[in-house]
């Protein structure tokens, strides 16, 4: 069930602290747009500015809601092992359906460490495990062969790929398998990751514009890449201004033109440029949102 439009969802704000009302919305009108899981408290969720409590407080609020209606994958990574673990045990905890599991940042680690790191996780916690690979964040880049080993293990069931390489999803279907699921991390390339054996993407946009993402994704897996090629040219301005500034920067100004939630972010994050703000204005009409 771990495919298709999966938003990261936006952690909002009010005044500097947790809206989970806005948080509660958010949820309802994803599933109403057609998106087909949630990812709450990963980048997009500003993971890193929110405090541990926080984070707890975001995925049971967002596991609750969702109520069984769609898969939560609870972001739950650190460059801490026992961290990552806690955070692990209290997704379980609460009923999330699997833990996004970021590459240990800063820490930089060898692939030898990679493993051991993964393998810790699965063996003390039966909560499916969703690798995150994003070298350009983390530092580190899990290699094929290194994903390889850690698919043997039962519950590190697939890949949120964020490197962009789309020969990347071929290297990994063979040392991985094609039953390990691979899923985008990248706006931008999900059409052609999808072409090339993916399944699904947890996406930034998608927080904008749910329904056409999730239109673009189920094109994609019905094999009419035609019909989802039209559905990412609408989108694709929208994918470039987002990302002028960090993604969920730019995301949530976006949700804020719809009324969906405020565009307040933690610092060291600031508000959007004037000259990206008209980027976004110009990339939701040309979307047809307004």
């Amino acid at each position: 069930m771990l495919r298709g439009s999966m938003p990261a969802l936006v952690t909002p704000f009010d005044n500097g602290k947790l809206d989970l009302k806005t948080l509660e919305n958010l949820v309802d009108w994803h599933i109403e747009q057609g998106s087909h899981g949630l990812v709450p408290v990963g980048t997009t969720g500003e993971s890193p500015t929110l405090s541990h409590e926080e984070h707890e407080i975001v995925v049971s609020t967002v596991v609750k809601k969702v109520n069984g209606r769609i898969p939560v994958i609870a972001g739950a990574g650190s460059n801490n092992t026992l961290e990552a673990l806690h955070f692990m045990k209290h997704a379980k905890a609460v009923g999330a359906d699997a833990a996004l599991i970021v590459t240990p940042y800063y820490n930089k680690p060898t692939q030898t460490g990679l493993v051991q790191h993964f393998t810790e996780l699965h063996d003390n916690c039966d909560l499916p495990i969703i690798i995150y690979n994003i070298p350009g964040r983390s530092s580190i880049d899990m290699s094929p062969e290194t994903m390889g080993h850690l698919s043997k293990l039962p519950r590190i069931i697939g890949v949120k790929d964020a490197t962009g390489d789309l020969a990347r999803v071929c290297a990994q279907r063979i040392t991985c398998g094609p039953s390990f699921l691979q899923i985008s991390g990248e706006d931008a390339t999900a059409h052609g990751f999808n072409a090339q054996g993916g399944v699904g993407c947890i996406s930034v946009t998608a927080n904008v514009s749910p329904k056409l993402s999730a239109q673009l994704q189920a094109a994609t897996l019905a094999g009419d890449y035609t019909k989802a090629l039209e559905l990412q040219d609408r989108l694709m301005p929208l994918h470039n201004a987002i990302f002028t500034e960090p993604g969920l920067v730019g995301a949530k100004y976006a949700m804020s033109l719809l009324g969906l939630c405020s565009d307040e972010v933690r610092l060291p994050l600031t508000p959007l440029s004037e000259k990206t703000k008209t980027l976004i204005k110009s990339a939701i009409q040309f979307a047809g949102l307004t």
